[in-house]
């Protein structure tokens, strides 16, 4: 019988056990990487496309081809697309980054062959009916004046274009730009990026022969029609400044710090992600424990740091009450030094060794998550040694290390600061 007085044996994290895809290329150079598994009669399957480069006279391109995709084919209308989609119990949904764009089909096998064709129509034969094109238009205006009441979102945005500005990464919508959207412009964008050879498709689930067949066949005979160009700028560093936005009214203040680092082609990178958990990175954090917990200046504060293709960014992002926003940022600012200035103790670095490979494993729950992580390192122009690399730092990094990981990355006078409220 189960004694359940006693505790089960710990047993440290060693390697990860990641599946690794089976990899085709069509004729037309669309690549499919699939993870096969008999758990369930599902099937995940997303066809992603690499950005066009980014022109600032036309900068909503991107985000608005890709939001209306699903708005309209040469032989099908947005009600008759929902209508197919909603029959098979299938679920159709578009996203949108920095750096790419996908269109995800969720379906049981048995009605793939069905609705198949409807998602080679979307992405062979999109046309954005004006109609739609209008209504995305007003829908996304009224969004934004909402948004721009907010001191959070004021700060972000103010945030990235000081950091990343004339490019993707700072970009923020005005609302002046959804009056430029052009239906040609639209159109062109779309010919040019939705294409074979620009195009990887990633199906996770009961992937079996059957179904790539089925899904190889569909779009083998997808012609590649335009050049294209999918250069990105270089970007600049910029000097670190403080921008205040005053809102003598407000009860809060957002503060958002940062600055760009390295991603994660990097080989400092886990190594920086250890130490970020450290500094904001999950709830026992250091700056949760100062900040929140000790002076009682916020309901949460983090940092993270973001990978992208061609940059990384490390930031910080709280709102305070408005009276203590001053101190508060002078305690992120001390908080920052120790980690430069004093070594961490080895009881703090091996809880956040346990924290990391315990949300490491969790996020390893099902065949779509082992797809997801393959994304992460294929998308950053790696393979699977980047996790070797990163669970023998986690593992491994001493606080020496650490120390001058920060006195390399996090230097606060180099930051971005921007802070809107009260200061």
């Amino acid at each position: 019988m189960l004694n359940r007085t006693v505790a089960p044996d710990f047993h440290a994290v060693e390697e990860l056990a990641l599946i690794e895809p089976k990899k085709i290329v069509l004729e037309n150079g669309c690549k499919i990487f699939s993870f096969h598994s008999d758990e369930q009669d599902l099937v995940r399957i997303e066809w992603i496309f690499n950005n066009l480069c980014f022109h600032p006279q036309k900068p909503l391109l991107n985000v608005t081809v890709n939001t209306l995709l699903t708005e309209g084919t040469k032989t099908r209308t947005t009600a008759q697309i929902s209508a197919e989609i909603d029959f098979y119990g299938a679920f159709l949904q578009v996203e949108h980054s920095a750096d790419q764009s996908q269109v995800t089909l969720y379906t049981l096998n048995k009605h793939l062959k069905a609705v198949l064709p409807v998602l080679k129509d979307i992405l062979t034969g999109s046309i954005f009916p004006e109609k739609e094109l209008q209504t995305y238009i007003r829908n996304q205006q009224q969004k934004l004046q909402v948004h721009l009441q907010k001191n959070d979102v004021i700060c972000r945005r103010n945030f990235n274009k000081a950091l990343y500005n004339g490019t993707i990464y700072g970009y923020t919508a005005e609302l002046e730009d959804y009056g430029q959207i052009k239906l040609d412009d639209l159109r062109l964008h779309f010919e040019q990026q939705y294409q074979p050879a620009n195009c990887t498709i990633v199906v996770a689930g009961k992937a079996d022969e059957n179904i790539i067949g089925l899904i190889s066949d569909t779009f083998d005979d997808w012609q590649n029609t335009i050049t294209a160009d999918f250069m990105q700028p270089e970007l600049d560093k910029v000097p670190g400044e403080l921008l205040f936005i005053e809102k003598p009214e407000a009860l809060q203040s957002a503060v958002r710090l940062g600055t760009a680092t390295i991603n994660r082609k990097h080989p400092d990178f886990p190594g920086l992600q250890v130490l970020n958990t450290v500094l904001g990175g999950y709830f026992g954090s250091r700056l949760m424990n100062n900040i929140r917990e000790d002076k009682g200046y916020t309901y949460g504060i983090g940092s993270a740091v973001a990978s992208y293709k061609n940059t990384g960014t490390f930031f910080i992002a709280t709102e305070v009450g408005a009276e203590v926003c001053k101190p508060a940022v002078q305690e992120i600012e001390k908080e920052i030094n120790l980690l430069k200035t004093v070594l961490i103790g080895e009881g703090e670095l091996s809880l956040v060794r346990n924290f990391m490979m315990g949300a490491l494993l969790g996020s390893l729950e099902n065949i779509f998550s082992h797809a997801d992580k393959f994304k992460n390192v294929y998308f950053s122009g790696l393979d699977y040694a980047y996790y070797h690399l990163y669970t023998k730092t986690v593992q491994q990094i001493t606080s020496e290390k650490l120390q001058a990981l920060a006195n390399e990355y996090l230097n606060f006078e180099d930051f971005i600061k921007v802070i809107v409220g009260k200061y």
